[in-house]
């Protein structure tokens, strides 16, 4: 069953071997299982049988049900008139303008504890790491190298995870600090205020518009509620139980505490991400995802999420807090580690600095010219 031998057949054979996919893919309901390119992948349950049958058969309509010829490409875009490139400058305020939007992230950071700042199981390795091209946080003649004791043996997903979310939700904010506890890299797709971005394509795709909104394409699954999302996660892609103290989530698990905390983060940052910009570009939906690289309670970095949701931008967060091994992936790619790290695959653009990375998403993914 190699699919691209299909789309290679003669037209009429074509139409005759979609047309029996089609039919194998209608006793999904009854038999159990979802034929998804060949694969079988079991259906969870009654309730979600319907929806995997759905989504399965509007891929199947997406891959062979148009001319391959016709398919869709990503906007167009250009990079800003004599645009240069920041110069890295790490854990520096750089222009005097951003120190309240610093001292508010950094506010927000505290009310959550520090959530996210930290893996699951996190320690120190070595307060004098040899200058091996690996990461380690200079202190004067102290270099500290440090990562997970529990993550190195756990389940990595294959294919990026997708949540349907926006910034200034505290429930979705729950979410996305267990997935830099466990080291994830996630495609956000942002709805801002639940109603915008990507919602749309939620709704069609269930039939409301609840966010967070959990897709897992290396399973299957797919779920409302950030406490079933944590729980799954955990359970999915954490280390086994007997590894670590559950006790040690408190700041996420304990509801109560975690939204509430997380709804003042939201106020002390003016509800920031939950609304769509009015110029934004009306075709950002269908930009290739941008790829951003930081942590949930880092300073620098939230006023980029927040950008990007308020953008309505989809983008791939690849999880660097202190214990993760995407801190010596970066050290290989760019010589250096600091947060955000942007990469545009709509442009060709990697850049460091936060307001810098701001002001050019502003330029390149709004109407304002």
């Amino acid at each position: 069953g190699n699919l691209s031998c299909i789309m290679s057949l003669p037209s009429s054979f074509a139409r005759m071997s979609r047309a029996c996919m089609m039919m194998m893919v209608m006793i999904v309901p009854f038999g159990g299982v979802v034929v998804g390119a060949f694969t079988p992948v079991p259906v969870a349950n009654k309730r979600t049988s319907y929806l995997q049958v759905t989504n399965f058969l509007q891929d199947i309509q997406t891959k062979f049900g148009a001319n391959t010829s016709n398919k869709v490409k990503s906007p167009k875009v250009e990079l800003p008139a004599n645009f240069v490139v920041p110069e890295p400058k790490p854990l520096t305020v750089t222009r005097p303008e951003d120190l309240p939007e610093l001292l508010k992230s950094s506010v927000a950071l505290g009310l959550r504890l520090g959530t996210g700042a930290f893996t699951l199981g996190w320690k120190i390795d070595s307060l004098t790491a040899p200058e091996d091209g690996k990461y380690a946080l200079q202190l004067g003649p102290i270099r500290l190298r440090d990562s997970s004791s529990v993550l190195a043996d756990a389940p990595r997903p294959t294919t990026p995870l997708i949540i349907y979310e926006y910034e200034a939700s505290p429930f979705c904010r729950r979410v996305r600090e267990i997935v830099n506890l466990l080291d994830l890299t996630v495609e956000y797709r942002p709805c801002p205020g639940a109603r915008a971005g990507f919602s749309d394509e939620l709704y069609a795709r269930t039939g409301r518009r609840t966010v967070p909104y959990l897709v897992d394409p290396n399973t299957g699954t797919e779920m409302f509620e950030s406490d079933d999302q944590i729980e799954y996660l955990l359970e999915a892609y954490g280390p086994s139980k007997e590894t670590y103290d559950r006790k040690a989530l408190w700041p996420i698990t304990f509801k109560i505490f975690s939204v509430a905390t997380s709804g003042f983060a939201a106020i002390v940052r003016d509800f920031a991400g939950s609304r769509p910009k009015a110029n934004a570009r009306p075709d950002n939906l269908q930009m290739q995802p941008l790829e951003l690289w930081g942590y949930e309670c880092s300073p620098f970095v939230r006023p980029v999420r927040e950008k990007l949701s308020e953008l309505c931008l989809p983008h791939r967060l690849v999880s660097c807090s202190r214990g993760s091994l995407n801190r010596d992936k970066m050290m290989a790619r760019t010589g250096r580690f600091q947060v955000p790290f942007l990469v545009d695959p709509n442009t060709g653009i990697e850049m460091f600095e936060g307001p810098e990375i701001c002001e050019y998403l502003e330029k390149v993914y709004t109407t304002a010219k």
